[in-house]
């Protein structure tokens, strides 16, 4: 995709210096598997494929387990508004987020809610909490009900979730992330590993050389993973020491930070700056120097992600990185309100980055 032509459709541009991931075209979709399809696949009439789909005691052990191997086979998922609510049922957009008490994902779906109901769609909200499997689940469910889009959070799905998708024939996008990997459909987002980098160059222009990365449940958040990794791969870089990384297992929260903040401390002396997985986790290293007698940013520089409400108002204000999740928003129900007025996208513009922006404040 041209970069320019991404850039001068964004409202808010990426920083400056900031080169976007390499974008890739994504993979033309399969057309949805149908019941007729299955029935040729298990050797049985579509009606015996019906009856075992509302009654599969009434089907022989046989066809059964004919018709059982053709769904997975295919990745069929039956259609449960076919007929008369079929219409009612293609106004429904699917969203699927790793979690509802995070912040960033209510904004951006607070702003695609908004732009989808111009359109006379609505929003079906389901949450993973970071499990590939329960993602998997709630594309199966979502499917059944024949939406008029699918939209996932992240590009890494498990086999069987991008099998279903392949199959289903509805419009998919994933958001809040881009990277070398191509999209199953469409994609709006951005590089956290880029949004890492920018944090360890923040750190090294004010001098500093000895920092961390603070994170929670990193092995399940894979975006915030990434952002340690874009960290710690532009420390080693620009030739400073390597940046440790510290990980909560539990939700990023005020009380994870600080209770990394100690671990750092008693692990890193001469520890000059940290940069958190989100605002949260920032917000709890704040409280904990205050705790400590550390002062922000004299003694420690302290950088967040996400600009969340409280980030301006922090003692000091926070400096974070600020995703424009409701961006993010207005681009995913833009590529939506595209496909269901027939006018879907070239290839070439169905990537769109939404970069990301530092914002400098007092704390670092």
């Amino acid at each position: 995709m041209n970069r320019s032509a991404i850039k001068s459709r964004l409202t808010v541009p990426l920083p400056t210096g900031e080169e976007p991931p390499p974008l890739r075209r994504p993979r033309r979709k399969m057309q949805r598997v149908t019941m007729m399809d299955v029935a040729r696949t298990a050797g049985v009439s579509p009606s015996t494929v019906s009856l075992y789909l509302r009654r599969p005691e009434a089907v022989s052990p046989a066809a059964g387990q004919e018709i059982a191997q053709a769904i997975e086979a295919l990745g069929y998922v039956p259609n449960l508004v076919a007929g008369g609510l079929a219409a009612a049922g293609s106004r429904v957009v699917s969203v699927i987020v790793p979690s509802i008490r995070n912040a960033f994902f209510a904004e951006t779906v607070a702003a695609m809610q908004t732009e989808l109901a111009r359109d006379g769609l609505q929003v079906m909200l389901g949450h993973s909490e970071y499990s590939d499997t329960d993602e998997e689940a709630l594309i199966r469910t979502a499917l059944a009900w024949a939406p008029a889009a699918i939209v996932l959070t992240g590009l890494e799905h498990s086999k069987g979730a991008r099998k279903l998708l392949a199959a289903g024939g509805t419009p998919v996008v994933e958001m809040w992330e881009l990277g070398e990997q191509a999209p199953i459909d469409m994609a709006v987002g951005f590089s956290h590993t880029a949004v890492g980098a920018t944090a360890a160059r923040h750190f090294a222009q004010q001098g500093k050389r000895h920092f961390a990365f603070l994170g929670a449940r990193l092995a399940q958040d894979r975006r915030a993973a990434a952002r340690a990794e874009g960290f710690v791969a532009e420390a080693r870089r620009l030739g400073l020491p390597e940046p440790p990384v510290l990980n909560h297992p539990a939700p990023a929260t005020a009380e994870a930070g600080a209770q990394l903040l100690g671990r750092v401390q008693a692990s890193l002396p001469g520890l000059e700056a940290v940069a958190c997985s989100n605002d949260l986790i920032a917000l709890g290293v704040l409280f904990e120097c205050q705790r400590r007698g550390i002062a922000v940013p004299a003694d420690l520089a302290v950088i967040g992600f996400g600009d969340l409400s409280f980030s301006s108002t922090s003692n000091p204000p926070l400096t974070t990185i600020r995703p424009s999740g409701d961006l993010i928003g207005r681009e995913v129900a833009r590529l939506i309100h595209a496909c269901v007025h027939g006018t879907r996208p070239p290839p070439g513009a169905c990537i769109v980055d939404t970069g990301h922006l530092l914002v400098e404040r007092k704390s670092g």
